[in-house]
């Protein structure tokens, strides 16, 4: 089971950071993905991990202000957002799928947590 945490409502420009924990099972063996849904809107991938942490992807539209990462000891992966913005909007929810690879989409995946809202007002 995966359980998101630290969403919230923010302002334009301020920083959250979003963390992914795992329960019943090793995420370290795991790919993890960082996906968001606004309102109205499909769910769209925003970046991803391979199960050991050195490789990673992110989309276009965050890649500069959003971290991925993961603590495998704590069994946690981690989304820093910085320089939100109010498109940044959506609920956000980690992924995990017993792949090789950093995987972008959503089909991929094996299982999903559900969800937490990051709300950017402007």
């Amino acid at each position: 089971q995966l359980v998101e945490s630290g969403g919230g409502l923010v302002q334009t420009g301020d920083s959250l950071r979003l963390s992914c924990a795992a329960s019943g099972g090793a995420l370290s063996i795991y790919a993890v993905g960082w996906f968001r849904q606004a309102s109205g809107k499909e769910r769209e991938f925003v970046a991803a991990i391979n199960y050991s942490g050195d490789s990673t992807s992110c989309a276009d539209s965050v890649k500069g202000r959003f971290t991925i990462s993961r603590d495998n000891a704590k069994n946690t992966v981690y989304l820093q957002m910085n320089s939100l913005k109010p498109e940044d909007t959506a609920v956000y929810y980690c992924a995990a799928a017993n792949r090789f690879g950093v995987l972008s989409k959503t089909y991929e995946y094996d299982y999903w947590g559900q969800g937490t809202q990051v709300t950017v007002s402007s």
